[in-house]
């Protein structure tokens, strides 16, 4: 049975909250009987954008995560409803607007804390993916619709065919650990999850600094290697995608003609900017690129 899910690319949120806009332009004073009552004007975000910010002046990188309800499989929240939430045959999870009245409880229902109280109309509300759309024939929610980036994607497919797109496009929930089995997945999560490593290459000579290009760099773990790259044209390099708290690691930093520099990071407790790693000449016959 075909069911819907909520791709979001990490990678491609600019931030620009249109889908927030476009939200609050749907159901704010508008009353969709039988999915939701009228969102409040304020206080309410059932589509909220958290951002991270990584790394050290001047290597930093900012990521942008939309979080909203996640229709989870297992979701706590109707589990603690007596009825007043109900999961769909299409994955779709819904407050029911009558039942649900005088119910605050549930706001601490979810652990992702996307679920709002109402106080003009005595009920909890969130995200309803749009269902009053979706019934209508609509393919998409007004988020994704009005997402100038395409980081939001519906799908509409069966539990089987979601894992080959999870497997193909490396997808993961927010907050696996919570084990609610939820509907919406990441891609590009790392970015604001995850940690990097990064640094620049210079070398002096005659005078002149300049940025090596080319440079080998590695990435070592308790001895094994991990990743290795090289420096972009301005001697950067990254490794990203390592997990917070891990320790042990080593970068080694090479270029013919030079000398080769080891650096330790023993705990990485966030992302870390080595700085400028300087490298010495050896050869007068190999040039600074």
């Amino acid at each position: 049975m075909k069911k819907w899910r909520l791709i979001i690319d990490v990678g491609s949120c600019q931030d620009c909250n249109n889908c927030l806009m476009a939200c609050k332009d749907e159901h704010m004073d508008n009353n969709w009987p039988g999915y939701s009552l009228p969102q409040p004007r304020h206080g309410h975000r059932w589509i909220d954008v958290a951002r991270s910010a990584r790394g050290q002046f001047p290597l930093i990188d900012v990521a942008y995560v939309p979080r909203m309800c996640m229709h989870c499989d297992d979701a706590p929240c109707v589990k603690a409803s007596s009825g007043a939430v109900y999961k769909r045959p299409d994955g779709i999870v819904l407050i029911d607007p009558e039942t649900s009245k005088g119910r605050r409880d549930l706001v601490d229902s979810c652990p992702y804390g996307s679920i709002g109280w109402n106080e003009a109309e005595n009920v909890p509300q969130k995200c309803t993916f749009c269902a009053h759309l979706i019934d209508a024939g609509w393919k998409q929610t007004r988020c994704s619709q009005a997402c100038p980036t395409g980081a939001l994607r519906v799908e509409y497919v069966t539990d089987a065919q979601f894992a080959g797109i999870v497997k193909k496009d490396g997808l993961e929930p927010l907050h696996p650990e919570y084990g609610t089995r939820p509907r919406v997945y990441y891609k590009n999560l790392y970015r604001y999850a995850k940690c990097f490593i990064a640094g620049s290459v210079a070398a002096e000579k005659a005078g002149v600094v300049d940025c090596v290009s080319g440079a080998k760099s590695r990435l070592l773990q308790s001895g094994k290697r991990i990743g290795e790259t090289v420096t972009d044209t301005y001697g950067d390099f990254r490794f990203d995608n390592l997990e917070p708290g891990t320790s042990d690691y080593v970068v080694e930093v090479e270029s013919p003609g030079r000398d080769k520099k080891t650096i330790a990071v023993d705990v990485l407790s966030t992302s870390k900017n080595l700085g400028t790693i300087w490298l010495s000449q050896v050869s007068t016959e190999t040039e600074v690129r």
